[in-house]
C-alpha cells in the first residue's frame, strides 16, 4: 500500500470561514483524518497585530476537533500566512495523506510535517532557532520518505516573533536578538529559512551565526518559505517534494525568482505543464494547475533593475505589504487566478528582491 497526496484549494470570505473545507468533508472529497496540512491565506496586515492567523486556527481547530479522533489535531501543520493586499484572494490549501492502491509511476508529491521544540524568547532570530529549524526540516523530509534533498521543492515554516511580553520574559533588552518587534519577525524569518537551507545543504555548516542572520546576504534557500506570527512559540515545518514512494497526478517543481519583476522564472514552471502556455495559463491549463507559492520582499537597495521603488520609504504601508500586492499582481496575470499563496518578507528566502516560487500541478 502506497501513499498518496491530495490538495485543495478552497475559498474563505474571512478568517473565520471554514464553510468550504466543511462542504467538501460532507461531500466527501476531504477525509479530516487524513489532513496533513493546511495553508491558508488571511486578509490582515501580516504584520505583529495580524490576529486573522490566529483567529483561522482557531477556527479550524474548533470546526476539525469534532471529526477527529483525541490527538489527532495536534498533528497538522495550520500555516496561516497574513497579507492579501491588491487583488490577492483569502483562501485555504488543504493537504491530505491518504493510502493508495496505484502502481508505481513517475515520482509524486509528497509532504511530511514536523515542529520544533517552544523556543525560548532569547533564541528566535538567532543561531540556535537556524538550528532547531535544521533538525525540523530534516525530520519532515524523513516522514515524506525523501532522502535526496534535491527531491525537496518547497519547505513552509512558521515562526515565532518577539512580543514586549516575550522580551521581558527573556529578561531585558541584552537577552534578545531585538527590541523591535516588527523587526523579530524578519530576523525569525530569517534564521528559519538559514535552517532550511542547512538541512537542503544550500550553505555550509557554521556559516550561520547570529551574526550571518539578516547580516549576510550571500546566504539563502531558494527553497524555503517562512512566515511569523504571534500566534505560537515554536516552529512548524512542512516539507514538499517528490518521491517514488508516493503515487497520484500531483506534482511539484520550483525556481528562484531574481527579483520582483522576474516572470519568466514563474513562467518556466508553468509551461512545463501547460504546452500552450503564452502570457497566461490556457484553460487546459488552468485545469491542471492546482496552487502556486511564493515569497516577495521590497529589495534593499531600493531600486528593481536600476529604477527607484519607494516600498522603503512609505512610513504608512510596510513594505512587505507593498511587495505582496506587487509580485502577488505579477503572478496572477500569469496564472490568471488571485488565489495564490504570496508571502511577504523574505530574508534569506533567495536572493535580494527576489524569492522561492513553487507550483503544484496535475500531471494528467
Amino acid at each position: 500500500m502506497g501513499r498518496e497526496t491530495r490538495v485543495r484549494r478552497l475559498p474563505m470570505s474571512g478568517p473565520d470561514d471554514v464553510s468550504a473545507i466543511l462542504a467538501a468533508v460532507g461531500r466527501g472529497e476531504i477525509a479530516p483524518s487524513a489532513i496533513r496540512a493546511i495553508l491558508g491565506k488571511t486578509e490582515g496586515n501580516g504584520c505583529v497585530n495580524d490576529f486573522t492567523r490566529g483567529y483561522a486556527v482557531a477556527s479550524l481547530k474548533a470546526a476539525l476537533a469534532p471529526l477527529l479522533p483525541p490527538g489527532r489535531l495536534e498533528t497538522i501543520s495550520m500555516v496561516m500566512s497574513g497579507g492579501t493586499e491588491g487583488g490577492l484572494s483569502p483562501h485555504w490549501l488543504v493537504f491530505e495523506e491518504i493510502e493508495s492502491e496505484a502502481p508505481a509511476g513517475p515520482p509524486a508529491l509528497a509532504i511530511g510535517v514536523a515542529r520544533t521544540r517552544a523556543l525560548a524568547p532569547g533564541e528566535i532570530g538567532r543561531a540556535a532557532q537556524a538550528d532547531a529549524v535544521r533538525e525540523a526540516a530534516l525530520a519532515a523530509m524523513a516522514e515524506a520518505g525523501i532522502e535526496d534533498p534535491a527531491d525537496v521543492h518547497y519547505v513552509q515554516v512558521k515562526c515565532p516573533l518577539l512580543t514586549a511580553e516575550r522580551a521581558a520574559r527573556a529578561g531585558g533588552p541584552a537577552a534578545v536578538a531585538t527590541t523591535s518587534t516588527i523587526r523579530s519577525m524578519g530576523l525569525s524569518r530569517g534564521a528559519s529559512a538559514l535552517g532550511v537551507a542547512l538541512a537542503l545543504g544550500e550553505v555550509a555548516p557554521g556559516a550561520v551565526t547570529d551574526a550571518a542572520i539578516c547580516g549576510d546576504w550571500g546566504l539563502w534557500s531558494g527553497r524555503a518559505s517562512c512566515s511569523a506570527g504571534v500566534e505560537l512559540e515554536d516552529c512548524e515545518v512542512a516539507a514538499l517534494g517528490l518521491s517514488p514512494a508516493w503515487s497520484g497526478p500531483l506534482r511539484i517543481a520550483h525556481a528562484v525568482m531574481a527579483d520582483a519583476i522576474d516572470a519568466p522564472a514563474a513562467a518556466g514552471l508553468l509551461s512545463a505543464f501547460d504546452p500552450g502556455f503564452r502570457a497566461q495559463l490556457t484553460a487546459e491549463g488552468g485545469a491542471r494547475f492546482v496552487a502556486l507559492l511564493a515569497k516577495a520582499e521590497a529589495s534593499a537597495s531600493g531600486a528593481i533593475r536600476g529604477a527607484r521603488h519607494t516600498m522603503l520609504d512609505d512610513s504608512d504601508i510596510a513594505s512587505t505589504r507593498h511587495a505582496r500586492g506587487f509580485v502577488g499582481g505579477m503572478l496572477a496575470g500569469l496564472t490568471g487566478t488571485t488565489e495564490l499563496f504570496v508571502s511577504g518578507g523574505a530574508e534569506h528566502q533567495g536572493p535580494d528582491g527576489g524569492g522561492p516560487c513553487a507550483v503544484i500541478w496535475r500531471d494528467d
